[in-house]
């Protein structure tokens, strides 16, 4: 089976692995940005580990809604486009792909820097690190990164010298469920596909909002899984963005991507 079957799999419920793997990580203790990096500035990479991620991805700006931001994706171009699934020694590469909820939150986050300007942002479940890349081009005074998969962080720090900039710090840790992290905005796209993750999610969000104020934004182009579960009541609407042909192509039918306010009512425990 070929790539584009393993993606098409993957939007018709092979998420729910992901799902159970964010689930079973549990958090830790709160985190802050000196003690949760697994990864920053002058860190080095495997160098097996590069030389696989460079020589089986592409390097590409085109076909998505940000093409300031260069890109180490699977694109048909490469091998494991067609390769069994099973061959790509890593895990199921996610991050490889510039999901439609993440190009939403990269393209308003560029077309408004003064969102993130001069403020602390958490990317979470960053995949590719484009939305931490932007906040970064945006002026945000701190970044981290944060994915489950350590390969996505190692091409998190390839997408940052790609695109000129000192490597964010990044987490390998599930912070969801764990202390509420002191951010003044935490952002997070294509998250809500599994119920039980979208669930701890919810709550551990309204904790962040209660406890610090943060203010979230979530991408997604309108899923089921997203659009079924409860925490639509508590969104408001901020922009929608039409995706570019070969994202459509990519993702089956889906036209456009959102990008949404989180805003809890006070009641919500």
């Amino acid at each position: 089976m070929a790539f584009r079957g393993w993606k098409w799999l993957l939007l018709l419920g092979r998420q729910n692995t992901l799902g159970k793997v964010w689930r079973s990580r549990r958090g830790g203790p709160s985190l802050c940005w000196k003690r949760c990096c697994h990864w920053s500035a002058g860190k080095s990479l495997d160098p097996e580990v590069r030389a696989f991620l460079e020589e089986n991805t592409e390097v590409t700006n085109s076909g998505h809604l940000t093409p300031e931001i260069r890109l180490r994706l699977l694109t048909p171009r490469c091998r494991f486009w067609r390769e069994k699934p099973d061959l790509w020694p890593y895990g199921d590469p996610f991050w490889a792909i510039y999901w439609p909820g993440g190009q939403a939150l990269s393209r308003y986050i560029l077309d408004n820097p003064r969102v993130v300007k001069g403020r602390s942002v958490l990317d979470l479940g960053s995949g590719c690190g484009a939305t931490a890349i932007a906040a970064v081009m945006s002026g945000a005074s701190q970044v981290l990164a944060n994915d489950i998969d350590p390969i996505a962080g190692m091409a998190m720090i390839l997408n940052c010298e790609l695109n000129h900039l000192n490597p964010f710090p990044i987490t390998i840790k599930n912070i969801i469920n764990s202390e509420a992290g002191n951010w003044d905005l935490i952002v997070l796209g294509d998250m809500f596909y599994d119920e039980q993750l979208a669930d701890g999610l919810h709550r551990w969000l309204q904790k962040c909002i209660r406890i610090h104020q943060t203010e979230v934004l979530i991408g997604d182009p309108g899923r089921h899984q997203f659009l079924s579960h409860s925490i639509c009541s508590q969104l408001h609407k901020v922009i929608e963005y039409s995706l570019p042909e070969y994202t459509r192509q990519e993702n089956y039918g889906l036209t456009s991507s959102i990008v949404w306010s989180y805003q809890p009512s006070n009641s919500l425990e």
